[in-house]
């Protein structure tokens, strides 16, 4: 049960106020993601305890655009068509409310949700620098921009969450491919397996140039919501960094942080916290 210390309620008041802020953009009147009975996972799933974390969801939602980014075609995606250098924090928001509602709202705003993405996606194309053509709604980007988010979801919920089997991680994927499916992706991974493999397959086509390291450049300096929370947002971007392969780590040219015990014990703490803030 919560404390009824008057303290501890002002605290746990503070850090709910912080999270509905940052993940709620309260210009346009948004408001949290209500949990319904009727949405297209049910209570019981992988999925909902996986997305059910605020930190493992934050640490997990940046390294998967580090990854993203590492493909040319997401990239200029994000390059083209978005407002990534005055509004990097707001990406980042309307992903994380995709996958809150997609995952807990009633099944009817989450069919609606999937909607406006694709129709979203079927306006964005245009050229890579080399004068390759590219599209969003392309099933293979929408697979490498599913299976970077499942993977690094999954992964930061292993490493600062409730670990789960490795049964239940090839749940998850076949749970969460029903999302990809109604996107357009293809292929889509539907086991840990198949999702290692899709990325291995992928590989071949990531790279890193400039413009790739002036977008993951935004996404690590993004000015913090206030300097009450500029401890938590750096412990969760260095955790962000560290959570990534090996191999993407060395392509974007990033050093493991250098106090990997420091770093993960103190994105372990920011999660304990929150799990205690929200009950």
């Amino acid at each position: 049960m919560p404390s009824a210390n008057p303290i501890a309620l002002g605290l746990r008041a503070r850090l709910i106020g912080v999270v509905r802020t940052t993940f709620n953009d309260q210009a346009r009147g948004e408001k949290p993601v209500q949990r319904s009975g009727h949405a297209l996972f049910p209570r019981e799933s992988v999925t909902w305890r996986v997305h059910g974390d605020v930190t493992t969801m934050m640490v997990g939602g940046v390294a998967s655009l580090l990854l993203q980014m590492l493909h040319p075609a997401v990239l200029a995606g994000v390059w083209d068509h978005s407002a990534f250098r005055t509004d990097m924090l707001g990406r980042l928001r309307r992903t994380a409310r995709f996958i809150a509602e997609t995952t807990y709202a009633d099944r009817d705003i989450a069919e609606a949700a999937i909607a406006r993405v694709r129709a979203v996606h079927e306006r964005v194309g245009g050229t890579l620098p080399d004068g390759t053509p590219y599209r969003a709604d392309d099933p293979a980007l929408l697979a490498w921009v599913h299976v970077t988010e499942m993977w690094s979801f999954l992964a930061a919920w292993q490493r600062y969450g409730r670990p789960i089997t490795r049964p239940e991680e090839d749940i998850y994927y076949a749970e969460t491919a029903r999302i990809a499916e109604a996107l357009g992706a293809d292929p889509i991974p539907r086991s840990k397996g198949e999702a290692d493999a899709l990325i291995a397959t992928m590989r071949p086509q990531l790279l890193v140039d400039e413009r790739t390291r002036e977008v993951a450049r935004f996404v690590l300096n993004q000015r913090p919501p206030s300097m009450a929370v500029a401890p938590a947002q750096a412990a969760i971007f260095a955790a962000a960094v560290d959570l990534l392969p090996e191999w993407a780590r060395a392509m974007h040219g990033f050093k493991r942080p250098p106090a990997v015990p420091l770093v993960r014990g103190s994105t372990l703490a920011i999660a304990k916290t929150f799990r205690w803030a929200f009950g």
